[in-house]
C-alpha cells in the first residue's frame, strides 16, 4: 500500500498532507489526554506501533508503484481511535520512508491517509459496532483488523485512481481494486488472526487496562 517516492503528482501529495496534518495534530491531542488520564498506557502505545511497523514491513510487490502487505492498524484503532492511530501510523510511515525506502516523503501524506486514517477509522467503527452490540472482543478485534486492512488498500486504490485514471477513474479504480485483492484478501484473514493472538494475550494479562480505555464489550467490562 505504501505509494513510492516520486509516484504521485505534486498536487495530489500537497492534497493529502493537508488532510492528514489536520488528523494528526488532533490524534497529538489525544495522546496527551489519554496518557495524562492512564499513564500506564505509555507501553501500550509503544506496543500498537510496533505491531504496525512490523506488519507493515513485510511487503509483496503488487500495483506498479505501490505493494501489498499486512497494515497492523486495526489494534491501534481498537485500543486507542484512530486519531492516535494516525500519529502511530505517521511514526512508522516516517521511519519507513527513510530507512527502509520503502514508502516516500513527498507520498507520506497520502499514505498516512490511507493507512493512518481511512483503514483505523473503518475497524475502529467496525469494533465499537459489535462490542456495543455485547459481542466478544476476541470476535470484533479480527473484523476490526480485516476490514482496516482492507479498507486501506480501498483507499489506496481511490487514490491512484485520482491520480491516474487511466482511460477512466472507474475503470482505474476497478483495476487497482481487483490487483489488489488477489494479495490482500489472504493478507488480511492471516492479520485478523494474529491480532486476535495478540489480543488474547491482553486480555489475559491487561484487562484492566483495557476496561479503562473502554477496549472491552460491556459485559467484558
Amino acid at each position: 500500500m505504501h505509494i513510492m517516492e516520486g509516484y504521485l503528482p505534486i498536487q495530489w501529495c500537497i492534497i493529502w498532507y493537508v488532510i492528514s496534518f489536520i488528523v494528526v495534530a488532533y490524534g497529538i491531542y489525544q495522546i496527551k489526554k489519554i496518557v495524562d488520564e492512564t499513564p500506564e498506557s505509555k507501553a501500550l502505545l509503544a506496543v500498537s506501533g510496533a505491531f504496525m511497523f512490523i506488519l507493515s514491513s513485510l511487503k509483496l510487490p503488487s500495483v506498479t508503484g505501490s505493494c501489498s502487505h499486512p497494515c497492523g492498524n486495526g489494534l491501534g484503532a481498537a485500543l486507542f481511535g484512530p486519531a492516535v492511530t494516525a500519529v502511530l501510523a505517521t511514526i512508522v510511515l516516517l521511519f519507513q520512508a527513510i530507512l527502509l525506502a520503502h514508502g516516500g516523503l513527498t507520498s507520506l501524506g497520502a499514505n498516512i491517509f490511507s493507512m493512518g486514517i481511512v483503514g483505523p477509522f473503518v475497524g475502529w467503527i467496525i469494533y465499537k459496532a459489535f462490542t456495543k452490540a455485547n459481542v466478544s472482543s476476541t470476535i470484533a478485534i479480527f473484523f476490526a483488523a480485516f476490514f482496516a486492512d482492507l479498507l486501506t488498500y480501498v483507499a489506496t486504490s481511490f487514490q491512484l485512481a485520482l491520480a491516474f485514471p487511466a482511460p477512466t477513474f472507474s475503470a482505474a479504480l476497478v483495476s487497482f481494486l481487483t490487483v489488489f485483492a488477489v494479495t490482500q484478501v489472504p493478507l488480511a484473514i492471516g492479520e485478523g488472526i494474529l491480532t486476535v493472538i495478540i489480543w488474547d494475550r491482553l486480555l489475559a494479562y491487561k484487562p484492566k487496562l483495557l476496561a479503562k480505555l473502554n477496549a472491552l464489550s460491556p459485559n467484558e467490562a
